[in-house]
């Protein structure tokens, strides 16, 4: 079977079409178009909604498996993903092929989209050891590339299946592969990650002191109308691939010495990223709409419908805990940004510790 990659950007609407699957992009959940960056998606991601729902694959490729061979009857598939997969795009890709060539999931495929479920929501253990967990491996494996536009994407979908594949024999053979770096010893490639996490520690550190540390007092999370007191961390083009998981591990560093719970990331000042961590208890609901109104305006554009908006986070997997600037840039500066940050999470009356 030949396999046509394409890909989109993020937020791009999409509708099933013949002989095309739609990954961790498309704004549905429906057969053949699999997402879960939508109000009305189930909380889960993408690789776990094809676990749980393989029919959204099988039956939209007409796919019923035959006594021997692939279950997909065409020789040509086209897959649409994101540009420049993440851990859960590649993940999706992997799970949906081999869908199609077992008809079905096993127990290592189940493995595979549990732990991406972890990925994908920013929840690994921060007790695990991050030069022996895969999504580390699997950013490291990219850091550095000089690859850009579609050949980075086919890089990391192309080293990505690669790396899926060996997650999957060591699922298959009994080994929990979540925090395990002896699965890596003797192969160049993933040695040479793991040296690349190790030493990306040091890059957070340099990233840690040129930063901005500030204090929020954002959303409880079912609690309506209280909020808690948190540490952030504000960085501009970080270096650390991995700044966010060495953050959250950082109770040397933040104030209140339980982790930087909120991360500010500005990369060349054109996309911004914003996110909290999931076991603090809080999420950033209604800061994505103080962004727009405030894009909205910078653009003189009160209707809010030139260029894209703000992604808020607002699927139930998420529950606002991440904000993504707009595709095509966003006008606001640096500043801009922080300021309304600030301006958000400054300490209400309600403050809870």
């Amino acid at each position: 079977m030949t396999i046509n990659y394409r890909f989109v950007n993020y937020g791009e609407p999409l509708e099933p079409t013949p002989g095309t699957l739609v990954l961790d992009v498309g704004m549905t959940t429906t057969p053949g178009v699999i997402d879960h960056h939508h109000p009305q998606a189930e909380a889960e991601c993408t690789a776990s909604l094809i676990a749980k729902h393989p029919r959204l694959v099988l039956d939209h490729l007409g796919a019923v498996r035959p006594p021997q061979g692939p279950a997909f009857p065409s020789e040509l598939l086209t897959i649409v993903t994101h540009t420049l997969p993440d851990f859960d795009a590649v993940a999706s890709v992997f799970l949906a092929l081999r869908l199609l060539e077992m008809g079905g999931v096993d127990a290592a495929m189940a493995k595979i989209a549990a732990y991406t479920k972890l990925v994908d929501s920013a929840s690994l253990p921060k007790t695990i050891d991050l030069a022996g967990t895969p999504y580390a491996i699997f950013r490291a494996l990219f850091s550095g590339s000089k690859k850009s536009g579609e050949d980075a994407s086919r890089e990391r979908i192309e080293e990505g299946l690669r790396f899926m594949r060996f997650l999957y024999a060591r699922a298959d053979e009994g080994y929990d592969f979540a925090d395990d770096r002896r699965l890596y010893s003797g192969i160049d490639r993933y040695e040479r990650s793991r040296r690349k996490v190790e030493d990306d520690y040091f890059q957070y550190l340099t990233d840690l002191g040129r930063g901005r540390v500030i204090s929020l007092a954002l959303p409880s999370i079912g609690a309506a109308a209280e909020t808690k007191a948190v540490d952030g961390l504000v960085v501009r083009n970080p270096r650390s691939f991995l700044l966010r998981e060495w953050a959250r591990r950082d109770q040397d560093a933040s104030p209140l010495g339980k982790g930087f719970a909120f991360l500010m990331t500005n990369f060349g000042n054109t996309r911004f990223i914003l996110g909290v961590d999931p076991e603090r208890g809080v999420n950033l609901r209604g800061l994505g709409a103080l962004l727009n109104r405030r894009e909205s305006e910078k653009r003189r554009d009160p209707t809010g419908v030139s260029g894209r908006a703000w992604y808020e986070g607002n699927c139930p997997f998420f529950n606002y805990r991440i904000i993504d600037s707009p595709q095509d840039g966003t006008s606001l500066s640096h500043e801009d940004v922080l300021e309304t940050v600030l301006a958000f999470g400054a300490p209400g009356l309600n403050l809870q510790f």
